[in-house]
């Protein structure tokens, strides 16, 4: 929405009036993004009942805040909802335990011997999606259930949240695989597959399910394998880099067919 909401309309939704579910989301995104069409909505109110109700919010609240405090609360304000457009509150202790993997994994190969495949360029590819699954599903985040049937909710947020899960994730995991000599070019573009794989089968089954149902493809094909053997893994050589980019275009592709995934009932996930 471009405009502002009409008065008209603003006046119908003040009111409780039922207004068809598709009007109603697109006014609410509008709403979100838009003050002066929120100030308009308390100005329309005539409920004594809510005008009351804010009324004696502003009382409790102005004694507190006074006017040095009264700033630094807007500007809190503003952060938090910024941040709250690009990561869930809960999501930051979960990235941290998924950042453990791979610390874990550094720390036993550089007590491993050389010629052996470090058992971080086995795991890297599978973390950058147990980040994505940890930013996006009901388990870790409490607000999921009232987040995913908001107006800003769906493919976009969910986009958000997965870069700003990768935005945290893949330095650390980039810099540890330098220290134990898991060069990144091995290991990141199966990531982006498997992570583009995950949000793709996520908007059918949800993201949990489908993290958990790939990590494990990925150990029994992968990881055991390897480590029973101590051969090297062939879909990390370089020469599976096609395959892996065919793998995250044909998701990508797959994902934007199936974007209205991400608006269903929030148990579905």
């Amino acid at each position: 929405m471009t405009t502002h909401v009409s008065a008209t309309m603003l006046t119908r939704y003040a009111s409780g009036e039922d207004l068809p579910s598709e009007a109603l989301w697109v006014l609410e995104a509008h709403l979100d993004s838009c003050p002066a069409c929120r100030e308009q909505v308390g100005q329309v109110t005539t409920d004594p009942r809510v005008t009351e109700l804010v009324q004696s919010v502003r009382t409790a609240l102005e004694p507190r805040l006074g006017p040095g405090h009264g700033r630094w609360w807007g500007l809190r304000h503003r952060f938090r909802r910024q941040m709250a457009r690009w990561a869930a509150p809960a999501a930051m202790p979960w990235l941290l335990c998924v950042l453990a993997i791979p610390l874990a994994a550094m720390l036993l190969d550089l007590n491993a011997s050389t010629d052996q495949t470090p058992l971080l360029l086995l795991v890297a590819p599978i973390v950058p999606a147990l980040g994505v699954a940890a930013s996006w599903n009901r388990f870790t985040d409490r607000a999921h259930a009232l987040v995913s049937v908001t107006a800003q909710a769906g493919l976009s947020l969910v986009l958000r949240r997965t870069l700003a899960a990768l935005i945290v994730i893949l330095p650390p995991l980039t810099l540890a695989g330098l220290l134990v000599g898991a060069s990144p070019a091995l290991w990141l573009l199966p990531g982006l597959a498997m992570t583009t794989a995950a949000l793709t089968l996520g908007a059918v089954i949800g993201v949990g399910r489908a993290t958990a149902a790939l990590v494990g493809l990925w150990t029994l094909a992968v990881i055991l394998p390897v480590l029973a053997q101590g051969s090297t893994p062939v879909p990390l050589e370089p020469a599976a880099a096609p395959f892996w980019a065919a793998v995250a275009l044909v998701s990508a592709a797959a994902l934007t067919r199936l974007r209205d995934g991400y608006q269903q009932d929030p148990r579905h996930f």
